[in-house]
């Protein structure tokens, strides 16, 4: 794990340079804190659970995940896929359909929570839906 030194007094600049030392794993973690910070300055009087679903909703697939998935997805599409690729592939459907499904349901929650509809809440979000993936 990086560890980054932090002074009270301390230029944007010298925190980007800092954020950019991280790996990918790090980076994603940063990312995602910095979205609960962003959600908590934008809406202050935001309650937990809300501001704990719309972390969880905009928490992002790992992105090395999301990368082999649209690789593999391609080499599926192009047929130029081996076994042992079709077989990750497989796996990685899986992970993609269960963080969709999961995302789907906080998105539920959060619109039950605010007595909305569910795409009023994901115009309210700015969420459209997404393409398909293959």
């Amino acid at each position: 794990m990086t560890t980054l030194q932090v002074n009270s007094a301390i230029e944007l600049d010298q925190v980007l340079r800092g954020v950019e030392m991280l790996d990918t794993p790090e980076l994603e973690r940063f990312f995602s804190q910095v979205g609960i910070l962003l959600a908590r300055s934008k809406a202050p009087s935001i309650p937990q659970r809300e501001a704990i679903l719309l972390q969880q909703i905009n928490t992002p697939l790992p992105a090395q995940t999301l990368a082999d998935y649209q690789d593999l997805s391609q080499k599926l599409r192009d047929e130029n896929i081996t076994p042992a690729e079709h077989t990750h592939l497989l796996t990685l459907v899986d992970v993609v359909e269960l963080a969709d499904a999961e995302r789907m349901q906080h998105l539920f929650e959060l619109a039950q929570l605010r007595n909305v509809p569910l795409d009023t809440l994901m115009q309210q979000l700015g969420i459209q839906t997404p393409a398909p993936y293959v």
